[in-house]
């Protein structure tokens, strides 16, 4: 399931491949995903459930939206507009985790971004 991504950064790329760290993907990422097949604007080899399956296989836990994550979104400041964007943003801020994004817009919050 693992698309050989030559994009990534070496640093994105050790931490994805280093089994000790703990990896999590937002629900929202999912839901961006289905909404841009139904736009016709993504099309993937693979289903949704594969790719949730390929999460699990690989230990990467889907995080839920939490209660507190929207806390931090309604007073995060518009520098970001993308809402899936500022969802992701709020989660770490809410759960003191690093990000790996190459979006030079999450450098406006005080997010820690590993790219």
């Amino acid at each position: 399931m693992q698309d050989d991504n030559h994009s990534l950064s070496t640093k994105a790329r050790e931490i994805l491949e280093d089994s000790s760290c703990n990896l999590y993907l937002s629900i929202s990422s999912f839901w961006e995903i289905t909404i841009k097949q139904s736009l016709g604007k993504l099309k993937l080899e693979y289903t949704l459930d594969e790719l949730s399956g390929s999460c699990s296989a690989n230990n990467i836990f889907i995080l839920p939206v939490q209660i507190s994550a929207l806390n931090i979104l309604k007073t995060l400041p518009f520098l970001h507009r993308d809402p899936f964007d500022r969802i992701i943003i709020s989660t770490a801020l809410d759960m003191g985790f690093n990000l790996i994004s190459k979006d030079t817009k999450f450098h406006n919050y005080e997010v820690n971004i590993v790219w």
